[in-house]
């Protein structure tokens, strides 16, 4: 919900033309305001200058919601045919990476480690890391701030099925960029870029 707020203006007021008037007391200028007609008599000029200060409550600005929603739209059609990002070229990378910071910069969620938005089951849909379009992994996530994960892999399914113990060095952090009801950025050491979409938002990991 959008909270009040104060805003001070300068507003440049010129006399009225002849012959204009509004009913009752008011003069209304081209900013909006409705000012008294005795400030009318204030230093008449060519140009007079009234100092206002107002408390104003604005709606929702929607404007915002809109661009989101259409930036995330074209990040997710340019992801479309890239197999998770194994046969993006470098020119994709490339492309993906732009559309994604376009995204991050409207990122809804301050503390996305504190929000419920980040539970539920995600699936991953894009990502420069070799090692994980090469193999399914499993791995654990330890919180180490509002937007850090500490990372470490436990095992690598090579060809899907066959597990293999991941090496104790296969650990590192991830910060989440952004996370909404459908989707999540995160990034890692060496510009890593992991784009993961809602799959199931009731889901909970087994306690």
């Amino acid at each position: 919900m959008a909270l009040p707020w104060c805003l001070k203006t300068e507003v440049l007021m010129s006399p009225p033309a002849a012959g204009f008037s509004l009913p009752g007391s008011l003069m209304k200028l081209d900013s909006g305001f409705a000012v008294p007609t005795k400030l009318q008599n204030i230093r008449k000029g060519d140009r007079e200058r009234l100092r206002i200060q107002a408390v104003f409550s604005f709606p929702p600005r929607n404007g915002q919601a809109e661009k989101r929603k259409q930036l995330k739209q074209e990040l997710l059609e340019a992801i479309e045919p890239l197999e998770r990002g194994a046969t993006a070229t470098p020119d994709d990378q490339l492309r993906i990476d732009q559309l994604a910071r376009k995204v991050e910069a409207l990122n809804p969620t301050n503390e996305p480690l504190k929000s419920d938005l980040i539970n539920g089951k995600w699936e991953l849909i894009y990502t420069t890391s070799a090692a994980i379009l090469q193999a399914k992994v499993t791995g654990d996530l330890t919180p180490l701030d509002s937007k850090k994960v500490a990372v470490k892999l436990q095992v690598f399914k090579i060809l899907g099925f066959i597990p293999v113990k991941a090496p104790d060095s296969a650990r590192g952090e991830l910060e989440i960029t952004y996370v909404d009801e459908e989707l999540r950025i995160s990034r890692g050491k060496g510009n890593l870029l992991f784009i993961l979409k809602m799959f199931d938002p009731t889901y909970r990991i087994p306690l």
